[in-house]
């Protein structure tokens, strides 16, 4: 499988997204949402882990409609700034679309097992959390989203399980605004929250300047718990009819 792909817009045009495929196909799979960095080498990576850990992973690249094929890091202010403005440029509901147009496409893979998960960090955090709300993906796992405060309104129209890891000290999520989303969400049955204490927002992107060892390993181990609850057991039903 090549490591790239085309998906076709729901309105025109099409993108890229990166494809990491696990030794054993067909299997189910996860769609990676990314930062605000674009499908750089940390998204790429954690496709790379996911494949490793059984899953057909793919992340789409959602600032293709402003510049395609933004690949930047987190190391220099010139990269920041660049980040910030394509950020601001961003059109969530249209990169909704093109999640769920992802989702359609990756759903219809042949090496797909057939449930279909989605994992976001930061900018992906929030997407995650409005892909649990507005579409049928089977799972979603949000890390640090940012602005979710503002879009409770959307959180009975989550229907299947979603999963959230908290930094308590997120400089892009202040303490009033994780109060909302707290006190708001934890009544909701479908939804999981974590808040990892003393630790600041991408504490889970290794290398990066709020990496937090610690913290990182034991949200990755419940994401790694969450996926294999909701996602495997299709794996397993799936091998079996073969």
């Amino acid at each position: 499988m090549k490591n790239e792909i085309r998906i076709k817009a729901h309105d025109k045009g099409s993108f890229m997204a990166y494809v990491a495929p696990p030794a054993q196909l067909p299997a189910p799979a996860v769609v990676v949402i990314q930062e605000i960095f674009g499908v750089n080498a940390v998204m790429r990576g954690i496709c790379d882990h996911l494949a490793q850990a059984g899953y057909l992973a793919v992340c789409p690249d959602l600032f293709w409609r402003q510049e395609p094929g933004i690949q930047i890091t987190d190391k220099t202010e010139a990269e920041w700034q660049k980040a910030f403005q394509l950020f601001q440029g961003f059109d969530v509901d249209q990169g909704i679309e093109d999640l769920k147009s992802t989702l359609a496409h990756v759903r219809e893979m042949k090496n797909c097992a057939g449930k279909v998960g989605t994992i976001g960090y930061c900018l992906g955090g929030k997407l995650a959390y409005l892909m649990a709300a507005r579409s049928d993906v089977d799972c979603s796992v949000s890390y640090y989203g940012v602005g979710i405060d503002e879009l409770l309104d959307e959180a009975p129209k989550i229907k299947k399980q979603l999963l959230m890891h908290v930094a308590e000290k997120d400089k892009f999520v202040p303490m009033a605004a994780q109060q909302k989303i707290l006190s708001t969400l934890n009544k909701h049955k479908n939804i999981e929250i974590h808040v990892y204490p003393g630790v600041d927002h991408a504490f889970a992107r290794e290398g990066g300047q709020h990496y937090d060892k610690e913290a990182a390993n034991q949200a990755n181990a419940r994401t790694a718990d969450f996926l294999a609850t909701h996602l495997a057991r299709a794996r397993k039903a799936h091998v079996g009819t073969r």
